[in-house]
């Protein structure tokens, strides 16, 4: 049953379903502003299922080799979210490109983490990309899908130093525990109206957030 005044949120996975997990647990909370009602995979074989039915969380396959094309697929996952009363929608590891129809039916619902510091790095690979630059800092972020990939107004963002010996796993490990940090932030800001989307004069978009500034030397912004 929804506790009132908490927005209806569906999750899209294809694989472990790590960071779902992490959302999954900040929404055990009672005071979270979001739940989690259902969570859909492309793939039957994806681990983050079974964490999800462990939750006692719906859980949904939506099979895209079973669709003529990619708007018949995602028009089948709208209806399973439809039917769920979803009011958000969640990419954690959905390793499907979306078509513009989708983002826009979701517009501004529907949001996405990226390993690296956008708009750096877009794409795959981020890591050994990073690495190959030699950048000292790496990191994630948490966004507002647009049309274009790894794209949109930025929500919540983490930094991490890129270490003289790292890999691109040790890099991966590091990064992967402040998405499990931000994530649910990210959310929690979007869910509870702190965080929207607007526009200045010449059409740019940029997330305003209804909190105050943090520290300077703070490496997640915003708090």
């Amino acid at each position: 049953m929804t506790t009132l005044g908490r927005r209806r949120v569906g999750i899209l996975i294809s694989g472990g379903g790590s960071n779902m997990a992490a959302l999954i647990a900040a929404a055990r909370d009672p005071a979270y502003p979001a739940e989690i009602v259902c969570v859909i995979s492309n793939r039957a074989d994806a681990g983050g299922l079974a964490k999800a039915e462990a939750a006692g969380i719906a859980t949904l396959v939506v099979d895209h080799k079973a669709y003529d094309g990619r708007e018949a697929f995602e028009r089948a996952v709208v209806e399973r979210l439809e039917a769920h009363g979803v009011e958000l929608v969640v990419l954690a590891g959905f390793m499907r490109l979306l078509t513009p129809w989708f983002i826009e039916r979701w517009h501004d619902r529907l949001i996405n983490i990226h390993p690296a510091l956008l708009p750096s790095y877009k794409g795959l690979h981020t890591h050994e990309r990073a690495l190959a630059d030699g950048v000292k800092i790496a990191g994630c972020t948490v966004h507002f899908v647009r049309p274009e990939m790894d794209v949109g107004p930025i929500i919540v963002q983490a930094a991490v130093p890129v270490l003289d010996d790292d890999t691109p796993d040790t890099l991966a490990a590091r990064v992967l525990v402040q998405e499990h940090r931000i994530y649910p932030l990210a959310l929690a800001r979007v869910a509870s109206g702190a965080a929207r989307v607007v526009q200045d004069a010449e059409g740019r978009e940029r997330v305003e957030t209804r909190l105050p500034s943090p520290p300077a030397e703070a490496l997640i912004s915003p708090r």
